[in-house]
């Protein structure tokens, strides 16, 4: 059999974006360690109102969002040295996540609202919403593969299909100015309420449950940790808290005012490997298929000793040791895009993209 172990001793780094006055500078990435000291300014220049951080590991690269100049600006993941633009004319680009497709989607604050799509490369390969989702700021899958994204300005909560098509408003009501989106374990859609202070939860047909986390004084910018933890920014304290998987706050990770910080609006972790990031990753068939919930391992891994398996936020969540079986039971994680990464017998390093469905 195949056996998994959950990482508590996970090593990782916490990037924040500062929005501080909004559409006027200045403006700041910050890096913490995993307990929130050590603080640093990690990139203050050729910073536009950013809104979203995303790393490229591959290529030793973190792209921002800026809202105010319609770009994603590229930098070096280890200095946050400025290197260039990876995508332009984007209409106030804010979130981005990976699909499950492997590509990058980013959506749109004005301009058309569409959400678009890119290569990791940066590569624009166009619109894959039908239609536009005024202020949208906030995205997330469900199990079924239906794309939500939520509308600031809006107060609400759209939904596509797997193709991009239109399905409607999924929630029209009990939002203020809806900012970040997830969905939980059991299926509920956990939204963050800017205007309304509090996280909110909604069930699986949008009917709205109630408050999930309440006095949250301008909510934006979330991080899941490897215990399940989470982190949120807090722009009416300047702060990042810290709660229980169960909504109980534990306190503030990054105290008020840290380094400056003002407006947090994303919190990001990344992972620190004993694999230097430079190593090139090479797309390989370690399972198949690629989506659901029984994985057979294919002849890529039949060398293997571990596998290490990253959620699509980064963070380091099973490192998977082979025994006798040929097949791995993921039915304990949490629906979402998942990422394997191992080191293979001739010394290349693999990845495959799976999406763990319910």
């Amino acid at each position: 059999m195949l056996c998994a172990g959950q990482l508590t001793g996970q090593s990782y780094q916490i990037y924040v974006s500062d929005a501080r006055n909004f559409q006027n500078p200045p403006w700041q990435i910050l890096k913490f360690d995993a307990d929130g000291q050590n603080g640093q300014v990690f990139i203050d220049t050729h910073l536009a109102w950013p809104q979203d951080i995303f790393f490229l590991e591959k290529e030793n690269k973190v792209l921002i969002s800026n809202l105010n100049n319609g770009r994603i600006s590229t930098f070096n993941a280890g200095t946050g040295a400025f290197i260039g633009e990876f995508a332009t004319g984007i209409g106030g680009p804010t979130r981005m996540s990976l699909g499950p497709d492997s590509l990058l989607y980013v959506l749109q604050w004005s301009g058309n609202g569409k959400v678009r799509r890119y290569s990791l490369t940066g590569n624009y390969l166009g619109e894959f919403t039908q239609v536009g989702v005024n202020t949208s700021i906030g995205l997330d899958w469900d199990q079924a593969g239906n794309l939500y994204v939520s509308s600031y300005n809006g107060k609400h909560i759209r939904k596509f299909g797997p193709d991009g098509a239109d399905l409607g408003l999924f929630i029209s009501a009990n939002l203020a100015g809806p900012t970040n989106i997830w969905f939980a374990d059991n299926g509920d859609l956990m939204v963050i309420d800017y205007n309304g202070g509090a996280v909110k939860r909604f069930d699986a047909q949008g009917n709205y449950l109630g408050v999930f986390i309440s006095s949250l004084p301008q909510g934006e910018g979330v991080a899941f940790l490897p215990d399940s933890n989470l982190l949120i920014g807090v722009g009416g304290e300047s702060a990042v808290r810290k709660y229980t998987a169960s909504g109980v706050l534990l306190g503030n990770l990054i105290a008020p005012g840290t380094l400056n910080l003002l407006t947090p609006n994303a919190v990001v972790l990344r992972p620190q490997s004993a694999t230097p990031v430079q190593e090139i990753y090479e797309d390989i068939t370690l399972v198949k298929p690629n989506l659901g919930q029984q994985f057979q391992w294919q002849s890529a891994a039949s060398d293997l000793k571990q596998v290490f398996l990253y959620n699509h936020s980064g963070v380091l969540m099973r490192t998977l040791t082979f025994t006798d079986s040929t097949y791995w039971d993921a039915s304990d994680l949490p629906a979402g895009v998942y990422h394997l990464h191992a080191k293979l017998t001739d010394g290349r390093m693999g990845k495959q993209t799976i999406v763990i469905a319910r």
